[in-house]
């Protein structure tokens, strides 16, 4: 079975068999960046009440077999993103954690786009990945009929309604799969290009998530403003530098 990678950066003594002396070893991480969190249920509570007025059909624009995606409104994103902006500041941390090495320039982030999934049985993701520097996935609820059905998986992998991450190549004892079946609040940050996919389920129910993407293009902790907007301020100011 296929290990995971829980990015972590580790400093051993390995004893040295027949010696008695302690050699000193550093385990690198290796691979893209992963960070589950979780976020506060006044968080979840704004993204279910927000999404309540979405208008804008996302089926055309992603790759799910999902019968309900919807955009978030502008008016959603601006109270969304000077909470999402603080996430993103963690993962940063994390980032740099995970290299062992600081920003040369930290990312300024703008978040580009952001829609709800209302997945119900047979429903699913195939594999594919996103536009931009870094993508989300919140989990918002996940039902009690689909835990049951998750726990009475006797497969390998993450089993029904789980998220799963593809990144290389290599032999089994490569660090190349995770697979993970989400709780309610857990949160996913990870790289916009990374391979993943949503397992289906059978029960009759209905599992709600959000998911976003993020370029590498507004100031971090300033984010007030959506992609249109940032990027016509930036061309004006371009012109007044001229």
């Amino acid at each position: 079975m296929l290990g995971i990678n829980v990015g972590k950066i580790e400093k051993k003594e390995q004893d040295m068999q027949n010696l008695g002396e302690k050699i000193n070893i550093e385990i690198f991480n290796w691979g893209p960046c992963v960070v589950k969190c979780k976020i506060k249920p006044e968080f979840a509570k704004l993204l279910l009440d927000e999404a309540k007025s979405n208008k804008d059909d996302y089926r055309t624009k992603l790759a799910g077999q999902i019968d309900v995606e919807t955009g978030y409104t502008d008016e959603a994103k601006k109270k969304v993103i000077p909470i999402m902006s603080q996430y993103l500041g963690v993962y940063d941390q994390a980032y740099e954690r995970f290299t062992r090495k600081p920003y040369k320039k930290r990312p300024e982030y703008i978040m580009s786009a952001m829609w709800i999934n209302y997945q119900k049985e047979n429903e699913f993701n195939p594999p594919h990945d996103h536009d931009g520097k870094l993508s989300f996935v919140i989990y918002l609820n996940i039902p009690e009929e689909l835990k049951k059905e998750n726990a009475s998986y006797t497969g390998k992998s993450c089993g029904p309604g789980g998220i799963q991450f593809l990144y290389g190549e290599g032999p089994r004892e490569a660090v190349t799969y995770m697979s993970y079946f989400p709780e309610e609040l857990d949160m996913f940050i990870f790289p916009a290009w990374l391979k993943h996919w949503v397992s289906p389920f059978r029960s009759k129910c209905t599992r709600i998530s959000v998911s976003g993407n993020v370029h590498d293009s507004a100031p971090l902790n300033n984010i007030v403003n959506f992609a249109p907007e940032y990027l016509k301020d930036k061309a004006k100011r371009a012109k007044e530098n001229k």
